[in-house]
């Protein structure tokens, strides 16, 4: 029974759960939706022709998904912005790290051919060349990367639009048969698996979402501490913008901070680069810690169990498992347990 179970729940998240994604999506919509558009939908009345219709709660549930839609564009856009502002005041200030960076490279060529005997500017001119060759390869294969994976960025694209077109007509007709949906699960034959599994997902949502809100705002703050403490003259919007990156997928908080400290151990900042090393290390281990702590807490993992499902789950599923190896574990308790009661 626990070998089947466990098959069938990674057979659901793996080959079912991305085909009826949207429609799940469209339905959580509807359910967060629906109290206001039931709300609009009693006090709005049409009078067409003398007759006096209410407004239907699939459209009155569509104009607020489409609202919210368009107040997170718009924070998309000033949030680029932004980005583009603090992009333009790098801009000003990269050739002047430029010119720092050459002129420590030359000093450290002038005295390794004063170590080792060389004639003067024989290293400058084989580590100049060297970059060169590098920087030209990189341009080419840029080239060529995007020059094939054009058609495929516009392919993504179009797939995408699709999803959000049928997430959103998804959630106007759910809103429209909610009534009759839930109707058809009460009388399914497989009711007590679809409370089981409804339960768990809010469950496990609401705890990850808390986790991550937690998790966000302590990297956010420490990442704003460690900017302020390199005196980073915009700190507050860097560490913003790289605690925001840690939250999104692939990328962390390595993405900046890495590639920063070995700048500047490049550039001879021992002290940055070990404030960034140290300010890196302390982002992880948090986020480590506090995922396996606060999702097992919440959802009634010990921290132990949740590590390994979210090993086990970032293993199999990628980015998404780590809300999906403690879902699945969970699944598979409650299905096991219930149908031994059976």
């Amino acid at each position: 029974m626990i070998l089947g179970t466990t098959l069938g729940v990674y057979a659901g998240f793996k080959y079912l759960l991305p085909l009826v994604a949207p429609f799940l999506v469209g339905y959580g919509a509807a359910l967060f939706l629906r109290p206001s558009a039931r709300f609009f939908s009693h006090r709005i009345k049409i009078t067409f022709r003398g007759n006096c219709r209410r407004l239907p709660v699939g459209v009155a549930g569509g104009a607020e998904f489409l609202l919210l839609a368009g107040l997170l564009g718009v924070l998309c856009y000033w949030g680029l912005g932004k980005l583009c502002q603090e992009a333009r005041l790098l801009a000003i200030r990269l050739p002047v790290w430029i010119e720092e960076f050459d002129r420590w490279l030359t000093d450290s060529c002038r005295e390794m051919e004063i170590s080792f005997g060389l004639r003067e500017g024989q290293a400058a001119r084989t580590v100049t060349a060297l970059l060169s060759r590098l920087l030209k390869e990189g341009q080419e294969k840029g080239a060529a990367l995007l020059m094939t994976n054009s058609l495929t960025l516009i392919r993504w694209g179009a797939g995408a639009l699709i999803v959000a077109v049928v997430t959103f007509l998804a959630a106007v007709l759910s809103l429209q048969e909610m009534d009759d949906l839930r109707d058809r699960r009460d009388r399914s034959a497989f009711y007590r698996e679809f409370r089981l599994i409804g339960n768990r997902v809010v469950l496990t949502g609401k705890a990850w979402f808390k986790t991550q809100g937690v998790v966000l705002l302590l990297v956010t703050t420490l990442c704003i501490l460690g900017m302020a403490l390199i005196r980073n003259p915009y700190y507050i919007l860097a560490g913003i913008g790289i605690g925001l990156l840690d939250a999104l997928p692939i990328f962390g908080t390595g993405t900046v901070l890495l590639p920063w400290c070995l700048i500047c151990l490049a550039a001879g900042n021992w002290g940055k680069a070990l404030i960034l090393l140290i300010l890196y290390l302390a982002c992880y281990f948090l986020r480590e810690f506090l995922e396996s702590h606060m999702m097992g807490g919440q959802v009634g993992l010990t921290p132990l169990e949740t590590l390994a499902s979210v090993y086990v789950g970032l293993q199999l599923f990628g980015f998404w498992g780590v809300i999906l190896g403690p879902l699945g574990l969970l699944l598979i308790e409650d299905l096991v347990e219930e149908w031994e009661k059976t």
